[in-house]
């Protein structure tokens, strides 16, 4: 008979849904009602914390571990994250050009320049994407561009901040990958749990 293994951590992969907080509990959370946490998707395991965050209105892939060293690993710069966004407007390949060499921001009411990073044109008709709980405005209201972001850091709403820098501001932003997890065919509020991470 063999011996149960007992799991000293345990890793998952969730699709945060837009409208969620990419955590699990606040100390305003009576005042917030009308906010959802990571908690309210599954019952996770005591310990567990959201490695990096989304904001509220961003979506995709989020990892949460009961492991810190492996949380500290996956924020640091050597692990690339991969984002989706839908952009105000037609992108043009001038701004498409500026992202990728790195634009000004502001981070903590100072100005910060965003290392390089591969940024590319994508076509909407190829996106697979988890269905959104609220819709986009339609093209009526202005055409619309998808573009692929690649960072190697993660500055508070920076994807954000550099479109709107080069005059393209973001409607939908869903991570689709990092490292080498992907967000594949996962649907908003799927949790997978993982063997480890990498």
């Amino acid at each position: 008979m063999k011996t149960p293994i007992h799991k000293t951590h345990f890793y998952f992969a969730v699709c945060k849904p837009y409208g969620y907080l990419s955590q699990f509990i606040s100390n305003e959370q009576r005042k917030k009602k009308q906010h959802k946490f990571l908690g309210e998707l599954t019952n996770f395991p005591e310990g567990t914390m959201a490695v990096g965050r989304l904001d509220r209105d961003s979506e995709g892939l989020l990892l949460l571990t009961t492991d810190g060293k492996k949380s500290y690993e996956i924020l640091s710069a050597k692990v690339e994250k991969e984002y989706y966004a839908q952009v105000d407007g037609c992108i043009t390949n001038e701004a498409v050009k500026q992202l990728n060499q790195g634009v000004v921001i502001t981070v903590d009411g100072k100005d910060y320049t965003t290392k390089p990073c591969n940024v590319q044109l994508l076509n909407p008709s190829k996106l697979t994407l988890p269905i959104r709980a609220k819709k986009i405005r339609d093209e009526r209201h202005g055409p619309t561009s998808w573009i692929a972001i690649t960072l190697r850091e993660g500055k508070f709403r920076q994807v954000r901040k550099m479109t709107a820098a080069v005059g393209f501001p973001t409607l939908r932003l869903v991570r689709v990958r990092i490292g080498q997890i992907h967000l594949n065919d996962m649907q908003a509020g799927e949790v997978i749990e993982l063997p480890d991470f990498f």
